[in-house]
């Protein structure tokens, strides 16, 4: 079983998602790409991760152009922001699914206000992962 989760700058949401979908089945080839990737994937999305036990901080943000001729059970486009312009991918694909998150890299406020955002978008992700994989893979 092949996914790829797309978003725009590959740096948070798809990261995690990929991380939590990973963790649930060893055997899954999981990929995530942005449509216009950051430098690098966000720090904070790293910390919170690693607060749920999944250690993202060797990943790294990638295009998706590297996936285009690749063959995918699964893409699922995590941007959920009406003011970004979410990734379509136009690869072969079994089943395309949509399922938005707000960005947390766009939060604003305290250090702690800030984590508190990407920890509920964390926890989100965790959710509706879940509910994928035991939806359409198990």
């Amino acid at each position: 079983m092949k996914i790829l989760i797309l978003c725009t700058g590959n740096s948070c949401r798809s990261q995690m998602a990929e991380g939590f979908l990973k963790s649930l089945d060893e055997n899954l080839e999981v990929y995530s790409a942005g449509t216009e990737p950051a430098r690098r994937i966000h720090p904070k999305a790293v910390k919170v991760m690693g607060e749920a036990g999944i250690n993202i901080k060797t990943n790294y943000p990638k295009n998706v152009d590297e996936f285009l001729y690749q063959n995918f059970d699964f893409v699922i486009t995590v941007c959920d922001d009406a003011k970004e312009a979410c990734p379509f991918f136009h690869g072969k694909v079994r089943l395309q699914l949509h399922i938005g998150f707000e960005d947390p890299a766009r939060a604003t406020g305290t250090e702690d206000q800030i984590l508190a955002v990407f920890r509920r978008v964390r926890d989100q992700i965790r959710e509706e992962i879940s509910r994928f994989y035991f939806f359409y893979i198990k």
